[in-house]
């Protein structure tokens, strides 16, 4: 779901920057207020635990793959906006240093995991947890299907602006400059996979996390259920000595990531121009692409913007390292250490006005 430069037009990535924008400038507006409240912990926790699920590869029917977000447990622990700045983190990450989706792309990748995640997920839990009691079942329900939702409406939308190019933009001899499928392929193509496998991952980690919550810290569970009946066990700081469980899990989380790298093939609209020239790998394509061929050559546009940002550790294998799978846990031990001290050094920034006030 990580689209890559190249596959959208400039002018499709300028739209969806601009898009974007608002959301960003709303959050960091709405986060400025709430840092006497002590969310940077928090929020920068969720933004780590995002960047390493989405490391997690999942086999998906066709041969290719996908995966997670964590955007639904993020809207639901921290609300929507805070979420929006969580898996942008997240997002930014990957693209600048694994290239992990592109840097021309990243506005349309924020828009549709962080943005369009984030709301159709804090939405949907709220309209079905409603005002019932923190610990009640419902909310597990409500997370599930938070979380089936929110990853599929991004997954959809990344088919569209993928489709679209192919109308929208073209050669002078009529061949796709940018992303070469239509919206006829490219929507069930993303679709096929989020709504069976990565969209019950999601529902099966957002309901699991929030049964686990409520039992070892529901006071996480408070902020966005408000006239919630109350049971007494929801009182709790969020600070970095309250979120020490979630810390441990993060560790966890991290040490099993050369689980990701086992799950076989790239995942859909994600190839490389070398995949789009090779003979072999052409014929994957279309295999998995209801047996469309692809057009001849490897787009013009997409060749010339694949190489507008080179990443120091590009596809979570740093150079240095002859092993994949310790390569594979680096990356996620780098990738979450800098969200985390990045908001150690904003929480210190912070601290001292907290303490005058």
């Amino acid at each position: 779901m990580h689209i890559p430069d190249g596959y959208l037009s400039p002018a499709t990535c300028a739209v969806l920057y601009a898009s974007a924008a608002p959301f960003w400038y709303v959050a960091l507006g709405r986060l400025k207020r709430l840092l006497t409240t002590r969310l940077i912990p928090l929020l920068s926790v969720f933004a780590a635990f995002s960047f390493v699920v989405m490391m997690f590869n999942l086999p998906l029917p066709g041969g290719t793959t996908g995966h997670a977000v964590g955007v639904s447990i993020a809207s639901i622990v921290l609300g929507p906006w805070a979420s929006i700045l969580a898996i942008s983190i997240a997002l930014f990450i990957q693209a600048v240093f694994f290239g992990d989706g592109g840097i021309t792309a990243f506005g349309a990748n924020c828009f549709n995991m962080a943005v369009a995640g984030s709301l159709v997920a804090y939405f949907t839990y709220r309209a079905i947890s409603g005002k019932c009691a923190i610990v009640s079942r419902r909310r597990v329900i409500a997370a599930g299907v938070a979380g089936y939702l929110a990853i599929n409406v991004a997954a959809l939308l990344t088919g569209i602006e993928l489709g679209i190019q192919p109308m929208l933009f073209r050669d002078a001899s009529g061949a796709p400059l940018y992303a070469p499928y239509p919206l006829k392929i490219a929507v069930p193509a993303m679709m096929a996979g989020h709504l069976t496998i990565a969209g019950l991952a999601e529902l099966i980690l957002s309901a699991g996390l929030v049964a686990w919550l409520q039992r070892s810290h529901p006071s996480l569970l408070s902020a966005t259920a408000p006239g919630a009946a109350r049971t007494g066990a929801e009182a709790g700081g969020f600070g970095w000595q309250a979120i020490r469980p979630l810390l441990a899990g993060l560790a966890v989380l991290m040490l099993i990531t050369p689980l990701g790298i086992l799950a076989v093939g790239s995942a859909w609209g994600e190839w490389s121009p070398h995949d789009l020239g090779g003979s072999t790998s052409r014929q994957q394509i279309a295999a998995v692409s209801a047996n469309h061929a692809l057009p001849a050559g490897v787009p013009q546009g997409l060749e010339r913007l694949s190489n507008i940002w080179t990443a120091p550790f590009p596809s979570y294998a740093p150079p240095f390292l002859r092993s994949a799978s310790f390569g594979y846990l680096l990356s996620a031990a780098f990738g979450s250490g800098l969200i985390l001290l990045a908001a150690l050094v904003a929480n210190r920034v912070f601290a001292a006005p907290r303490r005058s006030g």
